[in-house]
């Protein structure tokens, strides 16, 4: 190995904080075979550049900075996806990703999986693929995880009831799955982070019980994590997360609720979206740049009465907002503002139900 290598392998040492460097060799049947380098190995899942993959097949993409989705032309028409998306769009159609596209080391990349599973099906039979140094100890893949509450969920409040009975946070990902990494940086921790704190100020100000989905670094099962939201009467769910983009431009904080016609009456809770109006406002006051909310359907969000908000915290890939969600300081301002958003919440919640 000559210097020049040890010194690239040493690089991405540190910054993935140990994952290992493989190779593969990728191209189309009887056609030109390319070897790529540059693989990551990230919790025994190897992610190659994007790029690098679709030159390698012949195949055109490009990042839209507008939409921060990547762009791709398959023989089926043009698809699109987005780093910690579960889903590739094709045309009108979704095809589940085993898992999801990452920032790592500054470029979009996607898993072993997506090759093999998602494009080879698009490709026919003419794709060779080769992982010259597969993972050891390859652990089958928590298709849950980021699934996470997606089934209907009743929490139907009693009459009476005054202000929040208690909430749920669900820091997402943890154990294996890492999330956006941008550095050193792991979306798993930060969220973490960010929960306890927020645990801390419900606790002290609200008054109210807090369930957490996980209080370490682990990936409990889905089942597990709904028999710890059973536990405890809840009336709002906060899942958590961050966000990586290759776009320089691409900044803030952005909250997702369930919606859209193509959702049947009664499949989401019409107090999301109040949640979420109240959480932005408290954000926004205390001087956060917060994206307007939107309501999707292709979000893994639960379904029912449960009032439920994904916020994306910020973008990794961004250096201002990287500090402020990996410094305690910008973490207990998050969590200040999103208890501020809580009370206001509460507020509604006992107005309801004022004789």
């Amino acid at each position: 190995m000559n210097r020049y290598a040890l010194m690239a392998g040493l690089l991405a040492w540190l910054v993935l904080a140990g994952s290992a460097q493989a190779v593969v060799e990728i191209g189309r049947q009887a056609g030109q075979v390319t070897r790529i380098e540059e693989v990551y190995q990230v919790d025994q899942v190897p992610y190659l550049a994007i790029d690098e993959v679709l030159s390698a097949l012949g195949l055109t993409g490009f990042w839209h900075r507008t939409q921060h989705r990547y762009h791709l032309k398959l023989p089926a028409g043009t698809a699109t996806f987005f780093p910690g998306g579960q889903y590739l769009k094709i045309g009108e159609r979704f095809v589940a990703l085993p898992h999801p596209a990452r920032f790592i080391d500054g470029r979009l990349r996607v898993a072993e999986s997506f090759v093999l599973e998602v494009l080879r099906p698009q490709l026919g039979a003419a794709l060779y693929y080769r992982n010259l140094d597969p993972p050891r100890q390859q652990e089958p893949a928590d298709a849950l995880l980021d699934r996470l509450f997606s089934f209907v969920l009743r929490q139907k409040r009693p009459e009476g009831a005054l202000g929040l009975r208690g909430v749920a946070i669900d820091p997402a990902h943890g154990g294996d799955d890492a999330g956006v990494i941008a550095g050193r940086v792991k979306e798993k921790d930060v969220v973490l982070q960010v929960a306890q704190q927020l645990e801390r100020q419900i606790k002290m100000q609200l008054g109210c019980p807090v369930v957490l989905s996980r209080d370490a670094d682990y990936s409990p099962p889905a089942a597990k994590r709904l028999e710890m939201l059973q536990q405890q009467p809840v009336d709002a769910l906060l899942l958590l997360h961050a966000q990586g983009s290759l776009s320089p431009q691409a900044h803030g904080i952005h909250l997702y609720v369930v919606g859209g016609d193509a959702l049947p009456p009664g499949a989401t809770s019409p107090d999301s979206l109040r949640l979420a109006l109240q959480l932005s406002a408290a954000l926004r006051e205390a001087g956060f740049a917060v994206a307007e909310v939107s309501q999707t359907t292709l979000l893994s969000l639960p379904q029912g009465d449960l009032p439920t908000v994904l916020i994306e915290l910020g973008y990794l890939t961004r250096a201002d907002e990287q500090t402020r969600l990996t410094e305690t300081t910008g973490q207990q301002a998050l969590a200040v503002a999103l208890l501020e958003g809580l009370k206001d919440f509460s507020t509604y919640l006992q107005r309801q139900n004022r004789p």
